[in-house]
Order: structure tokens, then C-alpha cells, then sequence
């Protein structure tokens, strides 16, 4: 059943009158912009003339990252250019740069250009290691970034290669890291007057965010896996963290870590002769691991779906692109807006709405 939901009020919009100067760059640079776009900021896109090599490589499809900029033209290698890039940016409250670190400065456009004339000025830069330390000139990439922070050592099966994650594992974290970043530097010039340099690295980004991973490091969840021990992981080895193949193919995600809603899963697989009790004794997860798999493959994955649809037993259907942005929960929170023959464009979040009772 598909439940009614009220429409979101419009957000607001905290960065309306905030100008922002993006420099075109790959990766998580112009996500950066878009997320401060859709919080409200102005933000002025100087692009190349022509496409970088693997920009090209893509096609000639739009870039969604690019959509709601102004997009100005200007050839940096030329004074000419680069001096009506001062300018704009010499009006503008945040600098957007995406360069390896050293070449804005030797375009003349480092932030020592823009201390005198512009000392309000927010000069963001995203990196994939950041502004110093012994790999800041190298290049890098998300893959990269992602190794270093440990996270990839988490495979599935000890010793095995790990997957490769998809690019938004370390890319789009950055990227909402530096808007972070920019929204307090915001902050402190309202306090203080002045601005300040932002070095936003998706390193130093993965390893906060880590947090979590590194004290259950230390914990029987994920102490033997990341030291390559024999003992089981409660994030890989447990049939109640899993994912699971239905009948037709497609799958599903059980994610039920508390007793309360291992109960619940347990119940609507109608496995009454499991005992909750025992949810945390390994011994007892490599043969519930197979019977869990037998059951769910019996049901097409959408009735699973259906069936944990208002039971807080933490079951999810596993979405492909196609399929995530017309799920009821997705539209209810207008995550993506559709418009027929074209993809689907991205919704700004998080959401600042008035408190309850203002007008």
C-alpha cells in the first residue's frame, strides 16, 4: 500500500545572496557549486573553451552538476581572461577551485592575489589530498582516497581483492565536506569580517567520517575482518546484515542489527522456529545465512518489498538507477525531480524549513 504524504513546504534558502566564482573542474568540485546552488547561492560557472579529454570521452550529454550556473567562457592561459576572472571574483563572496594544488597561483589567482582587494573573500579548495603533505602534488582519485582511509581493506572475504566502489564513495563525501567548510567559513566572516582559506582534501573528508568504522575496529564487529583474523564480522558474516537474491534476480537488503527488529524479520519470514534469543551467536549464522537466502529467493523482490513495507523489521529492496527515483518514499521527499525524456535531476539536501509557528 502506498501511503499519502502531505507536501514538503518549500525549503528555505540560506545562501540567497551569496555569490559564488566556480573554476570548471572535474569530480566533486561542481558538486560542491550544485549543493550550494541549491541552497540559494549565485554561483558563476568560468568554464574552459574546449571540454578537458575526459569530459570528452563522456559525450555530448549535459552535465547535471552544471545545471542553474551561469556559465562564462574565458580562456585562462590569456591576461585578458584571467583578469576579468579577478574581477569576478573580486565581487563575489566564494572563490570554487578544483586545481591541483600550485596552479592557481601560477594563473595569478591564488589567494594571495585576492587578499588586498577582496580580504571577505572565501577561497574554497577541493583537492583529493589537500594543500600539503608528502602526496598533495600527486594526482589521485577517488579509488585512491578511499584506500588510504582504510575503508577499502573491508572486503567481503579476507585476503580476496575488495570491489571497487562506485566514484561517490569518496567524491561526493568531499564534496559536501567543502560545502560544509564553506558554509562555516560563512559563518565566521559574519563574526569577524574577514575570510579565510578553506582546504577541503577528500582524505582528511573519508578519514572524519571514518570515525565509526575506526572504534569498531576495535570492537568483535569488525576486529578479526580488519585484521585479517578468522573470526566472523557482524557486518559481513551475519544473516541479519546481508543481501539477499529473490526469485527473479533482483535484491534485497536486510539490515536488522537490533534484537527488536531481528524479531520482526524473523516473524514475516515465518522462521518460528529460530530462536531471537541466539542473534548474536556466530556459530549459529553460516546455516541461518543459507536458510535466510532459501526463503528469500521463493518471492519476487517488490512482494518483499510490499511485505516490509510498514514493518520496522530494517528491509529495503536494493534500487537500480532507473528504479530509485519513483519510489514512493523518494517522491514523498521529492529527492529527484522527473521531467518526461530526461534524467532525473538531484534535490538539495538537507532542507531548512521555518520552526513550527512562524509566519
Amino acid at each position: 500500500m502506498i501511503l499519502a504524504f502531505p507536501m514538503n513546504p518549500a525549503p528555505l534558502l540560506p545562501l540567497s545572496g551569496i555569490r559564488v566564482v566556480e573554476f570548471a573542474a572535474l569530480g566533486p568540485a561542481p558538486l560542491a557549486g550544485q549543493i550550494l546552488r541549491q541552497m540559494g547561492a549565485e554561483v558563476v560557472l568560468i568554464d574552459r573553451p574546449h571540454p578537458d579529454a575526459f569530459s570528452a570521452r563522456l559525450g555530448p550529454r549535459d552535465n547535471p552538476l552544471h545545471a542553474g550556473k551561469q556559465r562564462i567562457v574565458l580562456d585562462l592561459k590569456s591576461p585578458h581572461d584571467r583578469a576579468r576572472a579577478h574581477a569576478l571574483v573580486c565581487a563575489s563572496d566564494v572563490l570554487l577551485e578544483g586545481y591541483r594544488p600550485g596552479v592557481m597561483e601560477r594563473l595569478g589567482l591564488g589567494p594571495a592575489a585576492f587578499a588586498a582587494q577582496r580580504p571577505q573573500l572565501v577561497y574554497a579548495r577541493m583537492t583529493g589530498w589537500g594543500q600539503s603533505g608528502p602526496l598533495a602534488p600527486r594526482a589521485g582519485h577517488d579509488l585512491n582516497y578511499v584506500a588510504l582511509s582504510g575503508l577499502l581493506s573491508l572486503a567481503p572475504d579476507c585476503g580476496t581483492i575488495p570491489p571497487v566502489p562506485p566514484t561517490a564513495l569518496g567524491d561526493a563525501p568531499g564534496a559536501l565536506g567543502l560545502a560544509f567548510g564553506i558554509v562555516c567559513a560563512l559563518f565566521q566572516r559574519q563574526q569577524s569580517g574577514r575570510g579565510c582559506l578553506v582546504d577541503g582534501a577528500i582524505v582528511d573528508v573519508l578519514a572524519m567520517l571514518s570515525g565509526i568504522l575506526h572504534w569498531l575496529a576495535g570492537t568483535p564487529a569488525l576486529g578479526a575482518r580488519t585484521a585479517c583474523g578468522q573470526g566472523p564480522s557482524l557486518f559481513h558474516d551475519a544473516p541479519f546484515y546481508a543481501l539477499y537474491t529473490c526469485a527473479d534476480g533482483k535484491k534485497i537488503s536486510v539490515a536488522a542489527l537490533e534484537p527488536a527488529f531481528y524479531r520482526r524479520l524473523l516473524a514475516k519470514l515465518e522462521l518460528d522456529d529460530v530462536d531471537p534469543e541466539r542473534q548474536y551467536e556466530s556459530q549459529d549464522w553460516p546455516s541461518l545465512r543459507k536458510r535466510f537466502a532459501e526463503v528469500f529467493a521463493r518471492r519476487p523482490r517488490d512482494e518483499w518489498a510490499a511485505l516490509f513495507a510498514n514493518e520496522d523489521a530494517c528491509v529495503a529492496p536494493v534500487l537500480s538507477f532507473e528504479e530509485a527515483p519513483h519510489h514512493p518514499h523518494q517522491l514523498a521527499r521529492e529527492n529527484f525531480r522527473l521531467a518526461p525524456g530526461s534524467q532525473a535531476s538531484i534535490s538539495a539536501a538537507p532542507r531548512l524549513y521555518p520552526l513550527a509557528g512562524e509566519g
